[in-house]
């Protein structure tokens, strides 16, 4: 059983930082898993925020974060991690890990991913 734990949300002031981190368990091997991060809005649709391919470990980022956020990956630990930092009020939200093995297009389309976390909540207070 394929499970997806996120940890690391919580409320910050505006300019603050947060790490979030996401520990895979039932994954066949971690190391072949595009890893993804979205997260969703009271009201919105959900939204891609960054991934790490499983080839390279290349990473994507939305233009709203980039610059600001850094993702990485642990295989040895199973863990996918979200260095967030200057946080907006407009980083609020739910944010969720997703997994999908061998994934290489389509890497910001939420429906390509096959496994997904419950979420952590993100609260950003200006």
């Amino acid at each position: 059983q394929v499970q997806l734990v996120e940890s690391g949300g919580g409320l910050v002031q505006a300019g603050g930082s947060l790490r979030l981190s996401c520990a895979a368990s039932g994954l066949t091997t971690f190391s072949q898993y595009t890893m993804g991060w979205f997260r969703q809005a009271p009201g919105k649709e959900r939204e891609f925020v960054a991934a790490i391919s499983w080839v390279g470990a290349t990473t994507y980022y939305a233009d709203s974060v980039k610059g600001r956020f850094t993702i990485s990956r642990d295989n040895a630990k199973n863990t996918v991690y979200l260095q967030m930092n200057s946080l907006k009020p407009e980083d609020t939200a739910v944010y969720h890990c997703a997994a999908d093995r061998l994934l290489g297009i389509g890497i910001s389309d939420p429906s390509r991913y096959d496994y997904w976390g419950q979420g952590t909540q993100v609260t950003v207070s200006s």
